[in-house]
């Protein structure tokens, strides 16, 4: 059995950067970059932590940047 502490969903990436818009972490989890769901579930989709902080930091330079398509 996985161990859930390991997984997020939108909430919990929503808190790691800083309390974004539900929207906001839409369009980042839109994104072709973005690490895949580890499991689509019935209350939304959940991605493996480590991926998400790997993302994060990967991009944390350019993350909060404005959206060139806004």
């Amino acid at each position: 059995m996985t161990d859930c502490r390991h997984l997020m969903g939108t909430h919990e990436i929503r808190m790691l950067l800083g309390g974004i818009t539900r929207q906001r972490v839409y369009q980042l989890t839109c994104r072709p970059d973005f690490p895949p769901p580890a499991a689509d579930l019935s209350q939304g989709k959940v991605w493996y932590t480590v991926d998400i902080e790997r993302w994060v930091a990967d991009r944390k330079d350019t993350l909060f940047a404005a959206d060139p398509d806004e």
